[in-house]
């Protein structure tokens, strides 16, 4: 007697799905949930420069095109206990740390939140979302008052439109922080796969 191969996945009838619809946050919603204020103009265009000018592993910008790349984010000021990212939403901006830290943890049901990392000053995160408008890996929360860079996916793309080598250094400081991240992943995983 012979049995029914089984079907593929795609051909399989569909599953009801009773999950909520993901939730889907952009900055300018968060931004009050959070009591962002946003700083003066050349405020946050100096802290930005600041921190940019210390990292030494960007694309060199002349004076004029970093004063104009300092302007294409909004700068802000976030109290601490703030959650400025949650896990498993999806939204499309990216923090860049200016001053103080961040609490980067994910959880899984049944256990405590677990400690990622600290972001800051310099750090950037939420970069694959601003790249795909995808879900959020983690949960990030301030621990004291910061003072954070806020790039929206809008912004970003006119950037890259009108100013692509600026956009460049951006893109370029973006995939050396994923390509550190996808290291420290692999570090991690080979640890867990070698034998003991």
């Amino acid at each position: 007697m012979t049995r029914p191969l089984p079907l593929p996945a795609a051909d399989l009838p569909a599953e009801a799905d009773d999950s909520p619809p993901p939730v889907r946050v952009s900055w300018p919603e968060r931004a009050p949930q959070v009591d962002a204020r946003a700083l003066p103009a050349d405020e946050g265009a100096a802290l930005f420069v600041q921190v940019w000018q210390r990292e030494p592993h960007v694309l060199p910008l002349a004076d004029d095109e970093l004063q104009r790349l300092a302007g294409w984010p909004q700068v802000v000021e976030v109290p601490g206990g703030r959650t400025l990212i949650r896990q498993d939403e999806f939204g499309d901006y990216l923090l860049i740390v200016l001053e103080g830290v961040l609490l980067v943890e994910r959880t899984v049901p049944g256990s405590k939140p677990m400690r990622l990392a600290e972001a800051r000053a310099g750090d950037m995160l939420g970069e694959m979302s601003l790249l795909d408008s995808g879900s959020r890996f983690s949960l990030v929360t301030t621990v004291g008052t910061c003072r954070i860079a806020v790039l929206q996916a809008e912004p970003f793309h006119r950037l890259m439109q009108e100013e692509p080598r600026i956009a460049l250094a951006l893109m370029a400081a973006l995939s050396r922080r994923l390509s550190l991240r996808v290291r420290q992943l692999s570090a991690r995983l080979g640890a867990l796969l070698s034998p003991a």
